[in-house]
């Protein structure tokens, strides 16, 4: 095998950083400073390809330590590795938080996307570039996950250890701060600060936020932590399985697929062994539920992680989280020690004879990587790009064996189903949409916020308790891939039923209004950039019509009427053929957004 290794070398942090997650070379075939006698034989060759899906992780420790990845050090990581460099340098410039071109040592990301538009992100943009100089490079983000803090910048400075700062909500001086001293920064707010019904009686699956110290595990289980595992030790995984299926629970990301059914698909498998993962990969814009439940109750997820694979026999689990979560992160991280420390993670969980460990996996930037296979090529180290399917996850997921794949809100839903059980949990809620739903709400309302209710509710009565103002022109339903909704269309059940019977989605929970401040086109224009940037490519319809859609947008954008009107034609045909024939829903739901515009709004007439 050649693996065109070029000639440039790494350098000695270069080498620091890679070393430190791999351990030393043991021969120069890896990369070792040594004589080349030992390179004509490849020893460790086969565990060295086994560790495939440490490329990921091997990127992030040089892009943390260096601030990007050089032609010398990725060379390097790639003999450790045994990866061809040409599929590792796919890979590294498959996600947006990687360079392969020099850059500073400090990245400060400015969210420019929806909730942050609407708060004026292009002002703090053209402020930030003017007060900053050479020594720090501006990158125009995606959603960063803190819509109820808009507008929002996260400020990265490489170096070991590499550190982090956020700004939200930003103004130009102190995102400029961020960026020039990350250290001086204020600590984010509490978590609790994003629930305004925090410490409210009548709260599932946040009645521990705001209330018990995050770091705690002591205070977790003195606040009913547990309590759940405990049970379903009890019960056996045929028995926890059954809970969760007369339950009713059902995908919170968006897919809507019973819970219980998943499960059961995957433990009755042959093939092992099992894996399950948890989707923390919330990349939705409008969307930071996970981040908080993450933030303010990371045993929760932890616990729940641990139920589910004794559910279906999984005995590793793997996180895949956000690397713009660097909070949530390092939250999450310290659950799990503690967890592992105290007998709540390991080969014996609490002496039951039940061995589970649970490992984080960063992300690096790429929306696409919430697809569920893409997410697994992710963690294998490959490119994020999604499967075909058939086979399904419960049949061939992550290293082709059976998979579970479940989000956080998801998960943590187990808990409260095990200590109320299924009757009284699936008395929550409709008979179709079962138990409580988390909301995320931004934009043009007066307490932005996640906020918990049981399915049912109201779109009113949702916005009623964030506090919409009298002006709202329209309300966004489930983020870019949702649908815009009037302001006399209120009355919509937020149910995964109610929501498809008025012609719209619900999504992941986000509910984003805007006001008539917000200039729609230039929203719908967003929207569209956004998909177009986030198109893996891998498929034909997705790949063009991303970008058609955006041309065609950027030519109507000043015009309206009959002079539109061919361009409209146009999007509709694009929408169309996205929507029938792109492999993935990213392709299937570019469309959504602008298609409600136009049709429910009247956004280019």
């Amino acid at each position: 095998m050649d693996l065109h290794f070029g000639d440039s070398k790494p350098t000695d942090d270069e080498r620091a950083a890679v070393d430190a997650l791999l351990g030393p070379p043991e021969s120069s075939w890896e990369g070792a400073d040594r004589s080349d006698a030992d390179l004509r034989w490849a020893r460790g060759g086969r565990e060295a390809r086994d560790r495939r899906d440490l490329l990921l992780p091997g990127l992030h420790a040089i892009n943390d330590r260096i601030g990007w990845i050089s032609e010398g050090a990725l060379g390097y990581l790639c003999r450790r590795l045994t990866v061809p460099p040409a599929e590792a340098y796919g890979v590294a410039t498959f996600y947006a938080m990687f360079s392969v071109r020099p850059r500073p040592a400090t990245v400060l990301h400015v969210c420019t996307d929806l909730a942050c538009t609407a708060a004026g992100a292009a002002a703090l943009c053209a402020g930030v570039e003017a007060g900053l100089g050479p020594g720090v490079h501006v990158e125009r983000s995606p959603c960063l996950g803190l819509c109820e803090r808009a507008p929002a910048a996260l400020a990265i400075r490489a170096g070991d250890p590499v550190r982090t700062a956020v700004a939200a909500p930003a103004t130009v001086g102190t995102a400029v701060l961020a960026a020039t001293a990350p250290d001086s920064v204020p600590e984010e707010p509490p978590a609790a600060t994003a629930v305004p019904q925090a410490g409210q009686d009548g709260l599932t699956l946040l009645r521990r936020v705001g209330v018990v110290d995050p770091a705690s595990l002591d205070d977790y289980r003195a606040n009913g932590g547990y309590t759940a595992l405990r049970l379903a030790f009890g019960l056996g995984p045929a028995g926890v399985i059954r809970e969760v299926t007369d339950s009713g629970l059902v995908g919170r990301g968006g897919a809507a697929f019973p819970t219980g059914r998943k499960w059961q698909a995957t433990a009755s498998q042959p093939d092992h062994p099992h894996y399950l993962v948890c989707n923390a990969d919330e990349s939705e814009p409008g969307t930071f539920k996970d981040r908080v439940i993450m933030e303010g109750d990371p045993y929760s997820l932890v616990e729940a992680m641990t139920i589910a694979a004794y559910a279906i026999g999984a005995h590793r689990g793997f996180v895949y989280l956000r690397g713009e979560y660097p909070r949530a992160t390092r939250r999450l991280q310290h659950a799990i020690d503690q967890a592992r420390a105290r007998g709540f993670l390991g080969d014996d969980i609490l002496g039951q004879g039940f061995a589970f460990d649970i490992e984080i996996r960063r992300g690096a930037g790429a929306y696409i990587c919430g697809e569920e296979t893409a997410l697994f090529n992710s963690i294998e180290g490959y490119r994020g790009e999604p499967r075909s399917k058939p086979p399904f996850p419960v049949e061939k997921g992550l290293f082709g064996k059976p998979t579970v794949e479940n989000n956080v809100e998801t998960l943590v839903n187990v808990l409260p189903i095990l200590t109320m059980g299924a009757p009284a949990y699936a008395a929550i809620g409709t008979a179709k949409s079962t138990g409580p739903k988390l909301f995320c709400v931004s934009g043009s309302v007066a307490h932005p916020g996640i906020y918990e209710l049981p399915f049912g509710a109201t779109l009113g009565e949702l916005l009623q308790l964030a506090g919409v103002r009298e002006n709202v022109r329209a309300v966004l339903l489930g983020g870019a891939a949702g649908g815009f909704v009037r302001p006399d269309e209120l009355a919509i059940p937020l149910t995964f039923e109610g929501t498809r019977e008025a012609g719209t989605t619900l999504g992941s929970g986000v509910v984003m209004a805007f006001d008539d401040t917000v200039p729609l086109p230039q929203l719908l224009l967003r929207i569209a950039q956004f998909f177009r940037d986030e198109s893996c490519g891998q498929c034909v319809p997705c790949r063009v019509g991303t970008v058609r859609q955006e041309e065609a947008l950027h030519r109507i954008v000043a015009r309206t009427g009959a002079d539109a009107a061919g361009d409209v034609a146009l999007l509709r045909e694009v929408g169309r053929a996205m929507r029938d024939a792109s492999i993935c829903g990213l392709g299937q739901t570019a469309w959504n957004a602008v298609e409600s515009a136009i049709d429910r709004l009247g956004a280019y007439e």
